[in-house]
This record gives structure tokens, C-alpha cells and sequence, in this order.
């Protein structure tokens, strides 16, 4: 069976990895670079520049009540630089050998539908340089099935100004030869406030305008409080509530003009970072030639990823669902399995979200505004990071954990946390939803001390009010 994927992002390179596995011939079709945006210029390069800010933050507020002396230390911005393209470059040739072990044809080349079973393939450059070598500048590729999977790129809203070279995205916000003496940051959501505290750590002075009533909307309030009140404490302005009219060049550099229910607002920054979200990446495709429809700019798929074209799937951003790198891969792995005829299942309820800020957040299943607004009699339970022992030992108790449950059942609905390490725990609560546990359950399993994941025992037992170790 052959299967063509586009695309070799989180979604596209992990479907051809389970290809093989199974037992497929797959080609594999990438136009610009393997790993996509997640591991070149989204999750991990952020991740980088976030842990370094991290360690800025310890050293600046923590550092003497954790007794370390440090008379003096500097911020490399071009080091770091490197550090993260060394990471990337790691990480990109541990995919490019996961291919080649798995005997996956990789063509570098960008992608074109001829029909429903054919697509052309124009190499980059008239390069095809690793295995299914060519010499010819385009090729005919005939397949039984194929995943598209390209992925997103950054929308830029239509603002007078957004054009202005000094408008950037968060591709290019990544790798800045220097760090601007101002940032103003149009969109207050994820991306929006990873980037505001990785500029902020290097002395830039950064502002947020957010067109909702709070950042992060997404998540539920009471875990963004503690970020919020955190990137304000740091010097980080904050507008909620407020539209970006016009950005225009003036001798201070850009006037960004804003309007909110206060009335019109210049803010004057060096560099304005677009971040109000992202599109599907399906330009090159010509997805008409194989009669694929398209909804809202995204490639319309069914509960399996079909198309409606059935031998023909898209996974990942370019479907228009949850814009993840983690969901992309669980939908490319779906998709493939699917299509070999394994029975799979993928649960769309145990998502994690998280935000790699500190303090860091981190979210799944339903917020109580959700699980409310759906008809739940809700009960939660907080537990804050200001009296768990690991949190004090780290110096990091800012943030609270949160469970929403079903007052009758006692099911947990979500698990949301703000504080250390809570990326990582969040998984925990992804598995409880994808049980189906309850707090009862979750109150009896044995947490390991001293750690954070105590944290969650607590939060369960204070569903009930009854936590140990917080006050009556």
C-alpha cells in the first residue's frame, strides 16, 4: 500500500513513521524544513529561550534566598541564539534518522494535487538530496492514500501598518539579532505571553493588547491570575478590552493606536509582534485538482480525518481543529491506523494545553465556566503552591491547582494548574479524564513526597473541603 504524506511537521512525520511500522511504503513530503514549525520556529525553539528566562528569573528574585552569592552576571543574547539553533539541528537530524531507519522516501519539494491519486512533487532547487534521489526539477508521485499534513502559519490581521518591516511575527520574533528596546504584543494568548517573558527577561520593555477581557482566554481565570499579577509584577503592561486601530512609523518608532472603552491609547514600542493566532498552510496544494473542499480557509475532515475525498486525510493545523503539536500527532498516528485497518481511538477530551511561562499553566478538559455552561452541577476544589513543601524548596509557590467535577458523580471534568512543573503533570489529569476517575480515585492513589504531584492529591481532597493541609 502506498501513502504519500505532505508535510513533515508533529502531524506529517509521526503518520509516516506509523505508516511504515505497519507495514506501508510511504513517501514523505516536506517544502521547507522537517520537524515544521514546531521543532524550527514554534515549540521547541520558545522552549529554549524560555528556560533561559526561567534562570534569569531565579537569579534576579530567588537567587539569595536560595543561598547562592552572585555579584554580577549578563544576559548572551546571541548565545543563546546558538544554544537554540544547536537544539534545533539536533533535533531535525533525529527526525531525518527516524526516517531513514524506518526506510521512509523523503522528497524536499513542495506538493501539488494533479487528481485524486496523483501529485506532483517540484524539488526545492531541483535538490532532492537523501533517499529517492532525482535529478529531474518535478515528479509524478501515485499513491493509495495520502495525509496532508502542512500545518499553519501566522495570520496578520488586516491593520493599516501591519505591513511595516518593524511588524514581525512569532517566526521571526525568534530569531532577532538583538533584543528591541520595546515589544508591543498584539494578542494576549498563548504565544503572545511566552514571548512577552522571553523579552521582558532581557530588558525589553513589553506591552500586551489584548482585544478580549483577559489573556489566555482559554483557559480557566483562576490559573491565569497568578500569570497575570506575575508579567505585571515584572513590568509587563497589560492592555485587555483594547483594539488595535493603525500602526504608523512616527520619529520614536511605531505609534501603535488602540481604542477600548476608555477611549483612544497610543502606545509608542520599536517593534510590534503579531500573535492574534494562526492559519491553515495550504496555499501550494491545489487542493481543487483533487476535490477536496475546503471550510473557513481549513481542509474539511470527518471523525477520522477523511476528506471528503475518503482516500485522502488531513491532519494537524491545516484540518482547522486544535492548533497542537501534540494533536497533530495523536491525529496523524489516528489517521494512518485508520487507514491500515487497526481498530484506534483518539479522545479529544484529554487535550493538554499549557503555557511554558512561570509561573508555567497548564489545562485539560472542561473549565468551570465550561462544565457550568454545559449543564453540570459543578463542585472544585484549589489547592494553593504557597503550602506545598516542593514548591517552597524550589522557590516557586505562585499558583494554585484546580479540579472541576461532577458534583453527583464525583467524575473530574478538568484539571487546570498554574506553578512549577505543572506542564508536565498536567498529564495526570489527562489520564483521570480519559478514565473517567473521580476525586475518590485520585484522593486514594499515593502521591510521592515531597513532590508538586502532591499538589493534586490535595486539590481532590478539597473538593470535599477537606484537604489536609490547609487550614479549616
Amino acid at each position: 500500500m502506498k501513502i504519500v504524506i505532505i508535510g513533515g511537521g508533529p502531524g506529517g512525520y509521526v503518520a509516516a513513521i506509523r505508516a511504515a511500522q505497519l507495514g506501508a511504503e510511504v513517501t514523505l513530503i516536506e517544502n521547507k524544513y522537517l520537524g515544521g514549525t514546531c521543532l524550527n520556529v514554534g515549540c521547541i525553539p520558545t522552549k529554549v529561550l524560555l528556560h533561559t528566562t526561567e534562570l534569569l528569573d531565579v537569579l534576579k528574585n530567588d537567587a539569595k534566598e536560595l543561598g547562592i552569592a552572585i555579584s554580577d552576571y549578563t544576559a548572551d543574547w546571541p548565545k543563546l541564539q546558538k544554544r537554540k539553533t544547536k537544539i534545533i539541528k539536533k533535533l531535525v537530524g533525529g527526525v531525518n534518522g527516524l526516517l531513514k531507519n524506518n526506510a521512509i522516501t523523503k522528497i524536499m519539494g513542495t506538493a501539488v494535487f494533479v487528481n485524486k491519486h496523483q501529485i506532483k512533487v517540484v524539488y526545492n532547487d531541483g535538490n532532492n538530496n537523501n533517499q529517492g534521489e532525482s535529478n529531474h526539477a518535478a515528479t509524478i508521485i501515485d499513491f493509495d492514500f495520502a495525509i496532508i499534513a502542512t500545518g499553519s502559519k501566522p495570520v496578520i490581521p488586516p491593520i493599516p501598518g501591519s505591513n511595516h518591516p518593524d511588524v514581525i511575527t512569532s517566526d521571526t520574533a525568534l530569531s532577532l539579532d538583538v533584543v528591541p528596546a520595546s515589544l508591543g504584543i498584539i494578542g494576549g494568548g498563548v504565544i503572545g505571553c511566552e514571548f512577552a517573558s522571553i523579552y521582558n527577561a532581557f530588558g525589553c520593555k513589553v506591552t500586551i493588547i489584548e482585544m478580549l477581557p483577559e489573556i489566555v482566554a482559554n483557559m480557566d481565570a483562576d490559573i491565569v491570575k497568578p500569570l497575570k499579577e506575575k508579567l505585571q509584577k515584572d513590568g509587563v503592561e497589560i492592555f485587555t478590552s483594547t483594539r488595535v486601530e493603525s500602526i504608523q512609523e512616527s520619529a520614536a518608532g511605531l505609534a501603535v493606536t488602540t481604542s477600548s472603552q476608555t477611549g483612544e491609547k497610543i502606545i509608542t514600542v520599536a517593534k510590534v509582534l503579531m500573535s492574534v493566532g494562526r492559519k491553515a498552510e495550504l496555499d501550494t496544494l491545489e487542493l481543487n485538482q483533487a476535490g477536496i473542499e475546503t471550510a473557513r480557509g481549513a481542509i474539511v475532515v470527518n471523525q477520522k480525518m477523511q476528506t471528503n475525498v475518503p482516500h485522502i486525510y488531513a491532519v494537524g493545523d491545516c484540518n482547522g481543529g486544535v492548533m497542537l503539536a501534540h494533536v497533530a500527532s495523536a491525529e496523524g498516528i489516528f489517521a494512518v491506523e485508520t487507514i491500515m485497518g487497526k481498530r484506534s481511538q483518539i479522545d479529544f477530551k484529554t487535550i493538554p494545553y499549557c503555557v511554558y511561562t512561570k509561573p508555567e499553566l497548564a489545562s485539560v478538559g472542561l473549565t468551570e465556566a465550561q462544565a457550568r455552561a454545559s449543564g453540570y452541577e459543578v463542585k472544585v476544589g484549589n489547592f494553593p503552591m504557597a503550602v506545598n513543601g516542593k514548591a517552597m524548596i524550589m522557590g516557586e509557590t505562585t499558583g494554585v491547582v484546580k479540579y472541576v467535577t461532577d458534583a453527583t458523580t464525583g467524575e473530574i471534568l478538568g484539571l487546570h494548574m498554574a506553578g512549577p512543573r505543572a506542564t508536565d503533570l498536567i498529564v495526570e489529569g489527562a489520564l483521570a479524564i480519559r478514565l473517567e476517575a473521580t476525586v475518590a480515585e485520585l484522593m486514594s492513589t499515593i502521591h510521592a513526597h515531597p513532590t508538586v504531584g502532591e499538589a493534586l492529591m490535595e486539590a481532590a481532597h478539597a473538593v470535599g473541603g477537606e484537604a489536609i493541609h490547609l487550614m479549616r
